[in-house]
């Protein structure tokens, strides 16, 4: 199932997509007489995900295509919601090739940060450079939303909690970065440096994450890609390791590392692009 949040009459809703259009959870709980939340973030937060994937894959995903929605040319795309409790970063995740993974000392752990919801935004909203900032990156990533609540997982239970996969943009000053490694929360954290969405594909959807292919585009040239398994710290890795430094809660974001990193200046377009997902464009202003 893939889900998105969309934009209607002032607010920000959650909608599937049927083979005619988005459908909004408002009109599907008209039609079937249910009461699931309208929105993604509450969705998950109270584990109607889970039932609302069922419903789709046992007869749900017909009824919607007898509906014609908002024209998926037409659709306003907000954030796939604005305020997850937490936003894990992970840099220098991925090897250019499947033969340094063996090379990669066993006694490395990831280099993981936290980005504020504040820098949050959605497809096609600017990314805003900020004065005297210096250097500006962006890099494409997947991004894991977490659906269950969880602490001190083993490796082999994480898969288990994931909600669903979506595409990222993590943006840095890296010219704060580099005067001092101490600086990269400052350097992460300026508004609108994490855009998110457009859309939720729910892991039944995602048979193997590892299989999947990253891409960062800029200015509609594939600067960078490569596949997730060439990641050091893979995501069953990432969400174990970090559950038993806190718990992770419904709606918590682990973005997962980028196959690499493009310059944005004003007037570009950067993107994210991940085999199988809607891609996520966001335009770079002064």
């Amino acid at each position: 199932m893939r889900i998105s949040t969309v934009k209607v009459s002032g607010r920000e809703l959650a909608a599937l997509y049927g083979a005619r259009g988005l459908v909004l959870i408002e009109t599907i709980n008209h039609m079937e007489q249910t009461s699931w939340s309208t929105e993604l973030f509450e969705l998950i937060r109270l584990g109607e995900l889970e039932q609302l994937t069922e419903w789709y894959n046992i007869g749900g995903k017909e009824k919607l295509a007898r509906l014609a929605g908002i024209p998926f040319e037409k659709a306003e795309y907000a954030p796939l919601y604005r305020h997850p409790r937490k936003i894990w970063g992970i840099g220098m995740n991925y090897v250019k090739e499947t033969s340094e993974l063996a090379e990669v000392n066993p006694e490395e752990e990831p280099v993981s940060f936290m980005k504020p919801d504040t820098t949050l935004i959605g497809p096609l909203d600017a990314i805003r450079l900020p004065v005297a900032a210096g250097k500006i990156i962006a890099e494409a990533e997947l991004g894991i939303v977490i659906g269950k609540r969880c602490k001190d997982l083993a490796e082999d239970e994480a898969l288990e909690v994931i909600a669903g996969y979506t595409t990222t943009i993590d943006v840095t000053a890296s010219d704060i970065h580099a005067r001092n490694p101490r600086y990269l929360t400052r350097a992460k954290s300026f508004d609108t440096f994490f855009s998110f969405g457009p859309q939720l594909v729910t892991k039944d959807e995602v048979q193997d994450p590892l299989q999947l292919e990253v891409k960062t585009v800029l200015n509609g040239e594939t600067a960078y890609h490569n596949h997730v398994y060439n990641m050091k710290f893979r995501p069953s890795f990432l969400i174990a390791f970090h559950s038993k430094v806190m718990t992770l809660l419904p709606g918590d974001v682990i973005l997962t590392g980028t196959p690499g990193a493009v310059v944005i200046r004003d007037g570009d377009i950067v993107e994210c692009h991940i085999a199988g997902f809607e891609p996520l464009l966001n335009p770079v202003r002064e």
